[in-house]
């Protein structure tokens, strides 16, 4: 039998049914552990029952066969399968096959999926809307979450988007015109959790209040700890969060200053101290830690800031007794090790997680009552615009991880250490409230004309020398200054990237503002043929592309 759903669950099905036949774009707003995967089941049996498909796209491909086990239980004898870079050639061959032949019912897939050639589409879901993982960075970019919305506009069907914490162009585009917004979408709430439970009491803990000796030690603080030890004398899990793999960001000689940089990237190679490795991260480059420093040969190397093995390391040292487990690109490298580890979690064999971004989001742990952010700061000033956005959804969907069993969501806490307690993010976030957030930050976007409310586009250049990537920059953008001016398209001088060189390839951009899409892309479709024709003035390799709603600038 089907659980029986909330009331607020009832209201946003009821809506679904009533406008599924205009072919809307519906933003279903649900908190954490709101049940939102049992309105996409819903949503897609009623898809099924009438003869059509149903795709469901996913950011990441960890949560890909957790959400495959729930739709197979929820629709037996029906053909579920999945798209994703993680199945062997032959099983993608086999999957696309069926999904082209009609022979899936529903498909569950990452980005690429937003391409299969369903014949019977009835219903487009893209869950966590708002994950940068929908964007393809190289290559052919493209939004799957946009094209998602175009496909449905063509072939005429609902799309639904969902999430904890829309992004900030799919919120602008669900506002009614009335209230500063476009208006192109309908927007669906779901505030409360299922079974009653509450969202996580937010802490925050004042690290520039804390004595120096204490910060050298450890990057946890005596308070942060005490609450972990609570939670191990109670038989409940705890979840730490720190978006930096690797042992140590940096290693570097106290003699000389010499610091671990990578010969190849403009950027230091990270400390690994499981394998004994420095490895880049940018283009891979690995070597084996030096025995003493290579410029003056002083043995006393230190590794300077902390990553997930540094920190699992020092909770392992703090909590003695304590089984702790570690969730990161490192450690899930292998073919089923993620699958392995969240196994551990989710069977209590492990009492406190350490992990980045990657287990922050659309895992079910029901034993975990205590989330910790570490080091959240560094996006509460960021030159990227898009940062507080992508801070604020992480630690939002971080808290939720906590008190989804409803029997322990009254003991459930959030911990942030921060060195900024009176932030508008961190008061945004001990409110749980994303609407205040979402506000502040769209009033920020119009007083700055930023997205949504311009529309941008980057010509990236990579050439072997910075002075060529720019200089083609310049020649181009001089030769479209006319057409530019036409379309009232704004172009920006060439400046290097943030992270300038990559694989001994020097990385320059040049940024198009215009406040009209549709005058951006004609004047993108009229440049074309200068930047096809155009060539760089000094001999060697140059590659040049647009990106179009660019993450960062």
């Amino acid at each position: 039998a089907l659980p029986a759903p909330s009331a607020e669950q009832a209201q946003v099905l009821q809506a679904l049914a009533a406008s599924a036949g205009d072919a809307p774009v519906t933003l279903l707003h649900g908190s954490t552990g709101s049940g939102k995967t049992e309105i996409y089941l819903r949503e897609a049996q009623r898809v099924v029952e009438a003869g059509r498909q149903a795709l469901v796209l996913v950011p990441e491909i960890n949560l890909t066969p957790q959400l495959e086990e729930r739709f197979l239980a929820r629709f037996p004898g029906r053909r579920v399968v999945s798209l994703h870079s993680g199945l062997t050639p032959a099983r993608r061959l086999k999957h696309w096959l069926m999904v082209l032949l009609g022979e899936a019912d529903l498909v569950l897939g990452t980005r690429l999926a937003v391409f299969a050639p369903l014949p019977r589409l009835g219903l487009v879901i893209v869950d966590e809307e708002h994950d940068p993982s929908y964007k393809q960075q190289e290559g052919a970019r493209y939004s799957a979450r946009d094209l998602a919305v175009v496909r449905g506009r063509i072939e005429g069907v609902p799309v639904l988007l969902g999430s904890a914490t829309p992004s900030l162009e799919s919120w602008h585009n669900a506002l009614p015109a009335t209230e500063g917004g476009a208006g192109r979408y309908t927007r669906l709430t779901m505030a409360a959790r299922i079974g009653g439970g509450v969202l996580p009491t937010v802490r925050l803990v004042d690290m520039s209040r804390l004595p120096k000796e204490v910060l050298r030690d450890s990057a946890l603080s005596p308070a942060l700890l005490g609450a972990l030890r609570e939670r191990l004398a109670r038989g409940e899990q705890s979840l730490v969060l720190l978006n930096r793999r690797g042992y140590a960001p940096v290693l570097h000689c106290t003699e000389c200053g010499w610091k671990s940089a990578c010969a190849h990237c403009s950027a230091w190679r990270v400390f690994h101290k499981l394998d004994r490795t420095l490895r880049c991260h940018h283009c891979g480059l690995t070597e084996r830690v030096p025995r003493a420093c290579p410029d003056c040969g002083n043995a006393d190397i230190q590794p300077t800031g902390r990553g997930t093995e540094r920190l699992e390391e020092q909770l392992a040292l703090a909590l003695p007794g304590a089984r702790v487990g570690r969730i990161d690109a490192d450690t899930t490298r292998r073919s089923g090790a993620l699958e392995a580890e969240l196994a551990r979690v989710h069977a209590g064999e492990v009492d406190v997680l350490v992990g980045t971004q990657m287990i922050a989001k659309g895992h079910d742990f029901r034993r975990m009552t205590l989330v910790a952010a570490v080091n959240p700061d560094a996006a509460l000033f960021s030159s990227d615009f898009r940062a507080p956005e992508r801070q604020f959804s992480l630690l939002m969907q971080a808290a939720g991880r906590a008190g989804r069993d409803a029997g322990q969501a009254d003991r459930a806490e959030m911990w942030v250490q921060t060195w900024h307690p009176q932030h508008a993010l961190y008061a945004a976030l001990r409110m749980h409230d994303y609407t205040a957030f979402a506000q502040a930050q769209l009033a920020e976007r119009r007083s700055a004309s930023l997205p949504p409310y311009t529309h941008l586009a980057l010509l990236r250049a990579d050439a072997r020398e910075q002075s060529v990537a720019q200089a083609w920059l310049r020649a181009v953008s001089d030769e479209a200054r006319e057409l530019a001016a036409q379309h009232q398209v704004a172009l920006y001088p060439p400046v290097p990237l943030s992270v300038q060189r990559v694989a001994d390839m020097e990385r320059a951009q040049l940024l198009v503002e215009s406040a009209s899409r549709p005058a951006l892309q004609r004047f993108l479709t009229a440049w074309e043929a200068t930047l096809r024709r155009k060539r760089p003035e000094q001999k060697g390799l140059l590659r040049w592309a647009v990106d179009v709603d660019p993450l960062a600038i």
